[in-house]
């Protein structure tokens, strides 16, 4: 069914915290660059197990709100901890680790489209010619971002069976991702009484054991190295990094995430996930110290219109 139109200062308030979510996931895809020695898994539990650790102090202050939740409210947040990231991450950079950065970026990069349509079709939340401009441009600009990006490959070969499983790994994330929005905004608007805050360090939570268990496995394969070998060549720049990661990418971001969700319609908060997109952009040029290039340019305007369309879409009066 049709949606009311969002008053304009909730609907920004909406857009500034998805904003600020892309700002802190895009933190994400710096981690690879500066701790390039790292496999994925190490990145992903470390990143993970920081983000449990980190929730253990929070759920102290909101302790009398977390023991509120439900057995099925738990489980809940063990399912969008285990999907959405752990299983997410692993798939995401064990994609990018067979078939090299180029097409599992491009896979990914159909995020903020997938998940508006499926939100769409899900929740009916506005008609179609409606959701079509915004979605075009985002679109168009993932395209001219990808193609950019694709010019600068390092060329490495790639087995095809590399890359059938790396093709098979990012359409992984992709479910990953598109499941977890669409069940996370759920939970989040038939619970208005549970704090964004509270529902980010109940998600750390969750993922603690899944993270301490994967952690665990990782140093088992360093086969009885001692502690500081077995957490890599660079053990204080590692712990470091994911600490800070856990911080701001993973809670802090969930809980900003959590809000846009509480505020704005699916279908718009999953266009708003090329906030990310544009973060992690804004970060690779920074550590290269480079500009971007044209087409990358012309990418990031396109994906800044689709979302100022998208967003004039849901201010005004709608229906199906």
């Amino acid at each position: 069914m049709s949606i009311e139109p969002i008053a304009r200062s909730q609907l920004w308030a909406g857009v500034g915290f998805a904003l600020a979510a892309g700002l802190a996931w895009g933190l994400v895809f710096v981690a690879p660059v500066l701790l390039p020695d790292y496999t994925p898994a190490m990145l992903t539990f470390g990143r993970y197990l920081a983000f449990g650790l980190i929730a253990l102090p929070l759920a102290w202050r909101d302790r009398r709100a977390l023991a509120a939740l439900s057995r099925s409210d738990w489980l809940e947040a063990l399912k969008l901890a285990a999907v959405g990231n752990v299983l997410y991450y692993l798939a995401l950079s064990s994609a990018i680790q067979f078939a090299g950065v180029p097409l599992p970026t491009v896979i990914i990069g159909t995020l903020p489209v997938v998940i508006a349509v499926c939100a769409n079709l899900q929740n009916r939340e506005i008609a179609w010619r409606r959701l079509l401009l915004p979605l075009l441009l985002i679109a168009l600009g993932i395209a001219c971002v990808n193609a950019s990006e694709l010019q600068r490959a390092d060329g490495r070969a790639v087995t095809g069976a590399a890359l059938g499983l790396g093709f098979v790994l990012a359409l992984a994330a992709v479910v990953c991702w598109t499941w977890y929005p669409l069940r996370n905004a759920a939970w989040v608007q038939r619970h208005p009484d549970v704090g964004s805050g509270t529902w980010a360090t109940a998600q750390g939570l969750a993922t603690l054991p899944l993270a301490a268990l994967g952690m665990a496995a990782c140093l088992f394969a360093a086969q009885g190295a001692n502690g500081a070998d077995a957490l890599g060549p660079r053990p204080m720049q590692y712990i470091g990094l994911m600490l800070a990661i856990g911080l701001l990418a993973s809670w802090l971001g969930t809980l900003c995430w959590n809000q846009a969700s509480r505020l704005l319609p699916t279908s718009l908060t999953g266009q708003l996930i090329v906030f990310e997109t544009l973060a992690a952009l804004a970060y690779g040029y920074w550590h290269r110290g480079e500009l971007p290039q044209l087409w990358s340019a012309v990418g990031v305007l396109l994906l800044v219109a689709g979302v100022l369309v998208g967003a004039r879409v849901f201010s005004r009066p709608s229906s199906v």
